[in-house]
């Protein structure tokens, strides 16, 4: 029987009536990539920040090389050679790359710092795994992917031997993806232990030796990368197959239905985050917009819909102005919206379903008269929905409140759908949701384009703007780098543009893309 590093067994962990754990099992071994996947909410997060000290498990057992630990503590878990690299980065952006390594753990020169030993110590690890970080850059001067790099030699220098990523490629390009397995295999070679917890299967089964997936607080089995594939881990996620990969029917492209033309617009920090971005999007086909999160595609969407101002440029919508619109004006020409915070401007979480659904609709007389609101025919409206867009439980009345992120985006998607509007713009619509909700999602997407709409679709996951898009831009600080036909580019490339590299693209088509 092999050793294992890492064992726990039986872990039960609870937040309040909410069950993170009923029954988690983990098991790690030394020098392997043991991938922990699950929809969101499964709680394999919560099974490694209980591993890491972050929460005290209810019961189960932990052990870890051999010992059984009582009470575990983030300082216990380091000294035990743990290290965990959260997907928000612990790191201070004022200090340098050099400053935050050390931060806390200081090597002393008298009372200085000796800072020439802390480059020396670090730049061993920086040579051995090949990491490519600048110690002198502040956090705030670097990439995400370096970041993240700054974070895993930090837990190495601190003695990690069990290393625990939590979605480690959810903000990376594929170039930077591609160059953190690299160091992954590096640290296995050398003997480094490693949790990778993601829900992107491709990777998972690119990376992994061992996977082990949980299903709604429960551990559902343990898998050898080589004896399994990416449906059948997904049927072992929601309990039944899943299709990711929707057919895509080709662009019955017709008339304009938006057309930004050099929009300018502020930031919240920058004088102007977009500098003078151009795209259109034509009725019956799915304009994609990609690129790292923070360049530009949140402020231009807000722009588009009526939420931010927008500094100079006009933006059309079936041939209207409506620069500088309120978004109910804007709605009312034809615009629906998938916003990327679902919660913040997408649900109110204290209303029922069916007051959700019928928001947008309220004042139709359909709804209302007189300021009376019609209960029954909403509710009908909203039973109507549920059936059509599968939203659980089936019961309108219910709080959006208790609904799993992918029932309450549904109730998002299902509600803007109905509107039957002339353009929809979907933000990140499958961010934050399980596996058979991005299958519905998707399915949805691909029937409005065939039902002639236009859709602008935002997403950071590249495989997801490949699959969908007919055509796709990307942006770059705040411009438009590049664009190209799904059809004839490739993550590598998308990933290329993202950092702002040339236009790869063969051929343009679809609208004048500057």
């Amino acid at each position: 029987m092999d050793a294992y590093v890492i064992e726990m067994e039986n872990i039960v962990k609870t937040f309040g009536e909410v069950k993170a754990i009923t029954d988690g099992q983990f098991t790690l071994k030394e020098g392997e990539i043991h991938s922990l996947i699950g929809e969101n909410g499964a709680g394999k997060s919560t099974m490694m920040k209980s591993l890491y000290g972050m929460y005290d498990i209810d019961s189960g057992i932990i052990k870890i090389r051999g010992d059984l630990m009582g009470h575990i503590t983030p300082k216990i878990a380091i000294e035990k050679g743990i290290g965990m690299v959260h997907q928000e980065f612990m790191l201070v952006n004022d200090l340098t790359v050099l400053e935050n390594i050390i931060l806390g753990f200081e090597p002393k020169k008298g009372i200085t710092i000796d800072f020439e030993k802390a480059r020396g110590s670090i730049g061993q690890y920086i040579d051995q795994y090949k990491m490519d970080i600048q110690l002198n850059k502040k956090i705030n001067q670097i990439s995400v992917g370096e970041a993240q790099r700054v974070e895993i030699i930090k837990i190495l220098t601190r003695g990690a031997n069990v290393i625990i990523l939590d979605e480690p490629t959810a903000v990376l390009t594929p170039q930077e993806t591609k160059q953190l397995f690299k160091i992954l295999k590096n640290l296995k070679a050398d003997g480094k232990s490693i949790v990778f917890i993601s829900h992107k299967l491709n990777e998972v089964m690119e990376i992994s030796d061992r996977i082990s997936v949980m299903r709604q607080s429960k551990y559902i089995g343990t898998v050898n990368k080589n004896e399994t594939s990416q449906s059948e881990l997904a049927k072992m996620m929601i309990g039944r197959e899943v299709f990711l990969n929707i057919e895509k029917a080709s662009a019955k492209t017709g008339e304009t239905v938006l057309d930004v033309k050099d929009v300018w617009v502020s930031g919240e920090k920058e004088i102007s985050k977009i500098k003078g971005v151009s795209l259109q999007v034509k009725a019956g086909e799915i304009v994609g917009l990609a690129g790292i999160d923070g360049n530009g595609q949140s402020e231009l969407i807000e722009a588009i819909t009526g939420l931010r101002e927008v500094e100079k440029g006009e933006i059309l919508l079936e041939g209207k102005n409506i620069t500088g619109k309120s978004p109910g004006k804007i709605r009312s020409i034809g615009l629906t919206h998938i916003p990327e915070d679902r919660n913040v401007r997408g649900l109110n979480r204290t209303m029922s379903i069916e007051d959700n659904l019928a928001a947008a609709k309220i004042e139709d007389v359909q709804f209302s008269k007189w300021a009376l609101i019609k209960k029954k025919a909403i509710h009908k409206y909203a039973v109507g929905l549920a059936d059509t867009f599968d939203i659980r439980p089936r019961n309108p009345q219910s709080l959006t409140a208790a609904l799993s992120g992918g029932n309450a985006q549904k109730v998002v998607v299902a509600r803007e759908v109905a509107m039957n509007g002339k353009l929809l713009v979907a933000s990140q619509p499958t961010r934050g949701v399980d596996i058979g909700a991005i299958e519905s999602i998707r399915t949805i997407l691909q029937d409005v384009k065939l039902k002639g709409l236009g859709v602008l679709l935002v997403s950071a996951d590249l495989e997801e703007i490949l699959s969908l898009s007919d055509r796709i831009v990307v942006m770059h600080e705040g411009k438009i780098s590049g664009e190209a036909i799904a059809s004839e580019t490739d993550e590598e490339k998308l990933g290329l543009l993202m950092m702002g590299g040339a236009d790869l693209s063969s051929s343009k088509s679809g609208g004048d893309l500057d």
